[in-house]
């Protein structure tokens, strides 16, 4: 399995180690004496201690090794998403980002020793085996996770295709319980779309080197698929845990005609960035709905954010995992990377999303739909004994025969009406199996009626 994080990812080639003399060039602030003093001491500690396990520990282990784990440590001390990446891992992440990698297909952090679900991929033995966002995962073929670094969870994950893991899941609510899970190559098709009726649906699993060109073919056929009709679009983000901060940035500028996208700052003024909108939007100006969830991170809340604070789409679903941090990909020649946060970024109105996410605009969980059966039928005029005709409706000899149907069989106080038996093989709607898509929907084609009438009465005056 490939290592994933919600992460963005800005790509550092230029980066190179930095000498010992560098780090003390006249560019750099000057340090107290008394603290270069103290450092001095630590360093000293750590060579004693350094020494001391390489000729004393019950097991021989190679200096390399010794090394690379002390500087992963000081890497993950600092946040969740700070890394060492070994060769192995730098070059698993760097083909991930083309969109192809191997592995189970699940985007995982790591929270209290454990290794967190942030989201299931699409079309993977991950998401095909019920894997949700939010699962804890406790245990790897029986071994507990508790005491491995993430790296060391991920890689004992990988695996050749075909062959099987075990993970034993923690999810809220519930027993702890086993997935065997069969490792595949991992195709990701970062952006896949259809139409629903007149409405284009885009939904983008992933922010990878391809995403941005992917979009636009997607919005083109659906102009070409539903024509002058089109009334609108939903972006679906939910469960995408971001990329690479170039293209939610292409992403976003995709949809707006100017203003700032996103600002990243880190530590010092002089290196926050800011990335501003060109002209031109992709869609037309037409309506847009977002939709996201607990499982929208990083580049997903760029893009949501950026939306949002244009007043360009409505955000709806619920709010978001709350990444808002970057990290940077710094190579070290002939020792893989480092992955380190070296900077928040902030939406055009000046929010950091850090811990809280992006708030919709509209709430709306994901429900079940269910149809009820025997309800209460309802009761209309047209029902009654001897209610007037409307004087503007043809009546037809199917409503006549009921109507006689009626002075003979009086209706009863209350009725129920029985659901049509689903025959095995039938179709089932996306809409109704899916409740938050089917809100944005909704809000699309109510946008679209408002709209149609708003023009209707300037052209069309209402007859008296």
């Amino acid at each position: 399995m490939a290592l994933r994080f919600p992460s963005l990812f800005i790509t550092a080639t230029a980066f190179t180690l930095l000498s010992c003399a560098s780090v003390y060039s006249k560019d750099m602030p000057e340090k107290d004496t008394k603290t270069e003093a103290d450092t001095y001491k630590q360093l000293n500690l750590f060579g004693e201690v350094f020494e001391r396990v390489r000729n004393d520990y019950v097991e021989e282990k190679k200096d390399q090794e010794l090394i690379e784990a002390a500087i992963n440590g000081m890497l993950t001390y600092l946040d969740p998403h700070s890394s060492y990446l070994d060769l192995d891992s730098f070059k698993d992440m760097q083909v991930q980002t083309k969109g192809e990698f191997g592995g189970l297909g699940i985007e995982v952090t790591q929270e209290n020793g454990l290794v967190k679900v942030v989201s299931p991929i699409d079309d993977t033995p991950a998401a095909r085996a019920g894997i949700k966002t939010g699962d804890y995962i406790t245990h790897l073929d029986g071994e507990p996770v508790v005491g491995l670094t993430l790296n060391q969870a991920v890689d004992m994950m990988r695996g050749l295709v075909n062959t099987k893991i075990k993970l034993t899941i923690r999810r809220e609510g519930k027993e702890a319980f086993d997935v065997e899970l069969t490792r595949d190559v991992i195709k990701i098709k970062s952006v896949r779309f259809n139409r629903e009726g007149d409405i284009g649906y885009i939904r983008i699993t992933a922010f990878n080197e391809n995403t941005e060109s992917a979009l636009r073919d997607a919005v083109a056929n659906l102009k070409k698929d539903i024509g002058k009709n089109l009334k609108g679009y939903v972006l679906d983000l939910r469960n995408n845990p971001g990329g690479l901060l170039e293209q939610a940035v292409s992403v976003s500028d995709d949809f707006l005609e100017k203003g700032e996208i996103v600002s990243t700052r880190g530590r010092r003024v002089e290196e926050t960035q800011r990335y501003n909108a060109e002209e031109g939007d992709i869609a037309d100006n037409l309506p847009l709905v977002v939709i996201i969830n607990g499982g929208s991170a990083s580049a997903s809340e760029i893009v949501s954010g950026a939306l949002q604070d244009h007043r360009r789409a409505i955000v709806l679903g619920t709010r978001s995992f709350g990444k808002g941090s970057v990290q940077t990909i710094i190579p070290l020649p002939g020792h893989g990377a480092m992955r380190l946060t070296t900077a928040r970024y902030y939406t055009p109105s000046g929010r950091s999303i850090q811990a809280k996410g992006i708030e919709p605009d509209i709430i709306v969980p994901q429900s079940k739909i269910e149809t009820l059966e025997n309800g209460e039928r309802e009761r209309h005029e047209a029902d009654l004994r001897g209610a007037l005709k409307n004087p503007q409706s043809v009546e037809t000899e199917k409503e006549k025969q009921l109507q006689e149907n009626k002075k003979d069989k009086p209706l009863p106080a209350s009725s129920t009406t029985n659901t049509p038996e689903k025959k095995e093989g039938d179709k089932k709607d996306a809409k109704t199996e899916d409740y938050q898509l089917s809100r944005a929907l909704d809000l699309l084609n109510g946008i679209a009626l408002y709209e149609q009438r708003r023009t209707d009465s300037k052209t069309k005056p209402v007859s008296q």
